[in-house]
C-alpha cells in the first residue's frame, strides 16, 4: 500500500522520518550505496517530496497509527 508523505521530523538519533498520510512514520535515510535518497538531506529536497507515495509496511501489518494529526492542525 503506497501512501503520501505529509511531513517530516527527526528521530532521537538525528535521522529523518517521513510522516505518511495513514498516520504511520517511516525512516527515509540517505545511506549510499544501499539506499540513495539525496533529497532527504536538504529542506528543499524534503519539501519537493511532499506528496510522494511510499509503501507502508505498517499498514500491511495492521499496526496502530504513530500519530493522529500533523503539528499545527
Amino acid at each position: 500500500m503506497k501512501l503520501a508523505i505529509v511531513g517530516y521530523h527527526l528521530d532521537e538519533d538525528g535521522h529523518w522520518v517521513a510522516k505518511l498520510e495513514c498516520g504511520h512514520n517511516q525512516h527515509v535515510r540517505h545511506n549510499p550505496p544501499w539506499v540513495s535518497r539525496p533529497w532527504v538531506v536538504t529542506e528543499v529536497g524534503r519539501k519537493q517530496m511532499l506528496g510522494f507515495k511510499l509503501g507502508c509496511v505498517k499498514c500491511l501489518q495492521q499496526q496502530p497509527r504513530d500519530w493522529l494529526t500533523l503539528e499545527g492542525e
